[in-house]
Parts: structure tokens; sequence; C-alpha cells
């Protein structure tokens, strides 16, 4: 494994992190951090969100043992709300403040410690210091103790380190920081080249089976698409980067930062080492790994949009409370157009697998009612509210940005393509020289649309963006060369329910507005444990039947048009007659014209 060359030891910040493995078995990580010249009454607080993650979190539940000293004597520490401090201290002597931090959410997040692995963000770690915080700040990462063999991995500019990695890393500021999570471990570890940039990759939960060399060849690929999507031959605005995978029994996540990502896939879906002389198969949209290279691609392309070309409201975090912002739909719901589009113009999928991907997108928004309640501007601003709190109700009420997001930059690229006038690729580029890749505001998608397209879309953008119809996107879709065709919707959708199966049968997750679920009564939560169905013939008895699969109702019912549904809701039995509805509809896309498709799918106007 190749290493960058160490860098010289600079001289050391003025604030100071020190984080050690205290106690890998309790998920403990000791902390010390060292304020060289503090104030008199020095306030400190703990982020109670994490860029990217629009959610309040409340990292400071997972803080304990906080106790500050001087000269080393105790200094007195009042707490003042749920998230700040202020120690009654002797200005400009070096003030030492202590805690732990449990650490044991294995999301991208926050922290997590165990025997097999650490990983932790500086929000759910490291105080802040209260008008210091543009000052350089230093992070010295400890072996404490940590289990033999780990190492560390992190975006961060290390100044002095050991072959393993433990040791100092400097940023220029707090907001740096923050943003270069720390990955500790026995992980599998690569590098590759893009554009003249170092890649590091690490994979933490892994098996020998690990076919790394393919994980590094396609996410290169992924990056030198990228770069030169942004940049052409120019100088990305990043030297080194650095990829950060946990694979686990059953997870999926991304957290995107300015040089770095972390990741969590299930373990299934990393690629394998075949025999010798066997050739992988070409990728699926079904496949595990094509999920995965899709989420690497997001995050990567997050590096420009929402890292650096951002909303004008995170101009400066503010890590106290929310922050909002209506443009969640562009920064969010772009790059999900881009994410796997990407993989089609890297050559890791063909023309095929992306329309399939663009379908499933397409009936997502489409099977929402949400999506005539909620506009992408309002879901973007409630985001802190309603996308991570997820319940029964949300699809009738809300619809994603990612994903409506998506379908708008769908729209407005073939808008573009098909009028003659350039692309979305034109407007992002408009974009990032317009804003010199940094806050933005909806004025500015505007004024960038106008300059591509020769014409202004503000209608287009009220209506898509501000309003709650329908995207026209097949119809945009088969003008640029797709066909569409529909096709039975899954038996679930049809009936205007969501659902789980398991061992013990069918549970009703969420019964969406206007279906038959909810003219028939049935109600989240319900356990659908079985059917009763009308007689046959006359003179014949009546049937019942016990379900375990929500197909069995289908082919249980034949061709009579009602049923009886048999549920268990708070253990009361009740029966809830049910109409069956017309046959509903999925969208299908498949390759119509290759020759029109292909300036889009490849990336040229």
């Amino acid at each position: 494994m190749a290493r960058a060359p160490r860098p010289h030891r600079t001289e050391t910040a003025a604030v100071r992190y020190t984080v050690g493995v205290h106690n890998a078995a309790s998920h403990l990580l000791a902390v010390t951090l060292h304020i060289e010249q503090p104030q008199a009454r020095q306030r400190l607080a703990l982020p109670v969100w994490i860029p990217g993650s629009y959610l309040v979190r409340e990292f400071s539940q997972h803080l304990q043992g906080l106790r500050a000293t001087q000269n080393g004597q105790p200094v007195r520490l009042r707490q003042l709300d749920k998230h700040r401090w202020q120690a009654d201290c002797e200005p400009g002597v070096p003030l030492e403040v202590r805690h732990e931090v449990y650490a044991f959410d294995a999301s991208v997040r926050t922290a997590f410690l165990d025997s097999t692995r650490g990983f932790f963000n500086g929000t759910s770690t490291c105080l802040r210091v209260i008008g210091q915080e543009d000052r350089p700040h230093e992070l010295v990462i400890e072996r404490g103790q940590a289990p033999e063999g780990w190492q560390v991995a992190t975006g961060l500019r290390a100044t002095e380190v050991d072959e393993a990695g433990f040791g100092r890393y400097l940023a220029a500021d707090y907001d740096e920081l923050v943003d270069c999570p720390v990955e500790m471990g026995r992980f599998w570890s690569g590098s590759f080249n893009a554009h003249g940039i170092e890649h590091r990759f690490v994979v933490s939960g892994a098996g020998a089976w690990l076919d790394g060399e393919r994980l590094l060849e396609d996410t290169r690929r992924i990056c030198e698409t990228q770069i030169a999507f942004w940049h052409g031959d120019g100088p990305a605005p990043f030297d080194r980067y650095v990829f950060m995978l946990h694979a686990s029994g059953d997870g999926y996540g991304g957290l995107e930062h300015r040089n770095s990502t972390a990741l969590i896939c299930q373990r299934s879906d990393l690629p394998r080492r075949l025999p010798a002389g066997d050739k992988p198969a070409a990728l699926k949209a079904t496949d595990g790994y094509t999920t995965l290279l899709g989420l690497i691609s997001h995050e990567y392309f997050h590096t420009w949009n929402v890292k650096r070309l951002r909303p004008h409201e995170f101009a400066r975090y503010d890590y106290d409370q929310e922050n909002y912002t209506e443009l969640l739909w562009f920064f969010e719901g772009f790059t999900s157009y881009y994410d796997d589009l990407f993989l089609r113009r890297a050559g890791l999928i063909d023309d095929a697998t992306y329309l399939q991907l663009l379908t499933k997108n397409l009936n997502q928004v489409l099977q929402t009612p949400g999506r005539h309640l909620q506009s992408a501007a309002q879901a973007s601003f409630d985001a802190w509210v309603k996308y991570y709190r997820v319940g029964e109700n949300t699809p009738n009420a809300t619809v994603s940005y990612y994903t409506k997001g998506s379908l708008i930059a769908l729209c407005l690229d073939l808008t573009l393509r098909g009028e003659g006038h350039g692309s979305l690729d034109d407007v992002m580029r408009a974009l990032w020289q317009r804003c010199q890749g940094g806050p933005m505001r909806e004025a500015d998608v505007r004024r960038a649309l106008k300059r591509v397209g020769r014409r202004d879309f503000d209608t287009e953008l009220d209506a898509w963006v501000h309003g709650t119809q329908d995207l026209p996107a097949e119809k945009l879709l088969q003008a640029m060369g797709v066909k569409s065709t529909h096709e039975a919707a899954p038996l679930a959708q049809h009936l205007g329910l969501r659902v789980s199966e398991g061992a013990s049968g069918v549970t009703i997750k969420a019964v969406l507005r206007g279906g038959a679920g909810e003219a028939a009564g049935l109600a989240a939560g319900d356990e659908w444990l079985g059917i009763e169905l009308p007689a046959p013939r006359r003179g014949e008895p009546a049937e019942a039947w016990r379900i375990h699969k929500l197909d069995e109702v289908a082919w249980l019912r034949g061709e009579r048009p009602r049923l009886t549904a048999l549920v268990s809701r708070d253990r009361r039995l009740l029966r809830c007659p049910l109409e069956w509805p017309p046959q509903g509809k999925a969208l299908r896309l498949a390759v119509g014209d290759a020759n029109r498709l292909s300036p889009w799918l490849k990336g040229s106007d």
C-alpha cells in the first residue's frame, strides 16, 4: 500500500483535541481539549447536528465525565443548556477540558467503538471553543487502549504520524476539523490516482474475499469522470480524498465531507474475488454492487455540489440549531440525478440498466400521494421535522426532495437538450463559475438556466419546484428516444398499501391516500391474518383462508370483485370489506432510439 510522505511537524495549534480509545468494551472514547488562551468565562458547545444530515440529533447526550483544570487545579464548569457549558477560568492560562464519549452508533453520523473498529465525527466528539472557531485546530489521535494492529484513516492533513496513522493532524479551523471523520481499526486499504489526486479507499468489516482491485478501479472511473465533468483538464479543489466504507450485515448510507466520505453498505454488496480466468458479469440494476457504486458516485459528487457550491444559508454553519433552506431539491436532488448517470458515463452500466434505475425513481415518486400535497421546495425546508422522521403517514403527506429533485433535474436536462441550447451539465458548470464554487441562491439557478437555455425557466421552476403537479418526465423521455410502457403495478401498490412480510405474516406499514386499502378501513399496524370470500356459486359455502404473504390474497380471490380482510388491531379481530380496485399501472422505460440517447447518457451536448 502506497503512503504519502509524512509532512514536517508544524507549531502546535492554539486549540488541540486529543482523542483515544478509553475502553472498547464500554464503547468509550477519551477526549481532552487543550485551549492555550481561554477567555475569562470561556464558553464551549457541542453541535446539535451534523452538516449533510438535516436533523437535530442532540450529540451531547453521549458526553459524560466533563471536567476542567488549569495548572492541574479544578475549574468550575457550569452547564448553560443542553449543549453549552461555561468554564469560569483565569484568562490566558491554558485550560484543559476532559470528557468521555459513549460511541455505539454504527451510522455515518456520530461515533462508534468496539473491539473491531472505531469511528467518529468531530461534531459528536469535539467541543467548539466559542470565539476561537476560526483559529487553527489540531487533532491528536492516540492509540490509547486500541487493539494491536489498528490503523487510522482521515481526510485531515497529517503533521506528525506513525506508520499506522496515529499522531497529529492539523485543520485550518473548527469547520474543517469536524468535516473530516476518522476511521480506526484493522481495515483493508488501497489507493489510486485520479486526475493527479491521490485517493485512498479503506474498507472495514469485509472478508478476505473482497475484490479490492475491482472496487478501486470502478471507483477510479467514477472519480475521473466527475472531475472531468466539473473541470475538464483543470485542477480539482482538493489535493487528497479518502473513502471510508464500513461493510455490515444490514446497513446502507453515506455522508459527504469536503475531501472524504463515510459510507455503509451491506457486506453482500461488496465485489468478490472470482476464480482465475472468470470475468465479472455485467452489472444489473438489481445488483447490490450497483447500488454501492451509485452511493459512491452520489457522495463524491457532493464534493462539489453542497460542500462547496452550497445554499446561501449554509455560508457559515450554525451548529446550535436548524439551518433552513429550500434548496435541498437542488443539492440532494440534482446529486441524485447525476449519481446513476455517472455510472453510465463511466462505462460501468449500459443504457438499459441506467433506464431501469431511472424507472425505479420515477415510480417511487408517482406512487407517493404526498407529491400532490408538498412541493420539492417545501420538502427541503421541512427536512428537519419530516424527512428523517418517517411515520405511517409519511407517503401521504410528503415527497422526497431526493427523488423528486432528481426528476426536476432530468426534466430540465431533457428540455435544454430538446431545445438545442446546451444541457444541465452546462448549467452546473456555469453555476460553479458564477458562484465561484461557493454559496448560491435559487436566483443563481434561474440565471444560469437562462444563460444556457437562452430563455428564462421561471414557468418550469415555479411549477416543478414550487408546485405539486406531476412532472412531464415521460413525455420528455419519449422525445429523447426512450420507449415507455405501462405494466401492472405491484400488488401492494395496487391495493394502496405498503406492507412488510415475515414469518408471522403480513403487517401493514402504511395506507396510501385514496387507495382501496383506505376505503376498506385498513390501518397502519394491522396484522392481516386472512380473508373471507363469498361463495363461488349459489348453494356453496363461503370461504375463509389464512394468509402469510400478500400475493396469496390475489390468487385466492380469483375473479371475485370483493372480499373481507381479517385483521388484528390492538389484539381485536376486525373485518374490513375490500372492493378489488381496477388494475393499477407502473411505468417501465426501455431503450428506443439508441443514437438519440447517446449524447445524453454519454455526456455530450
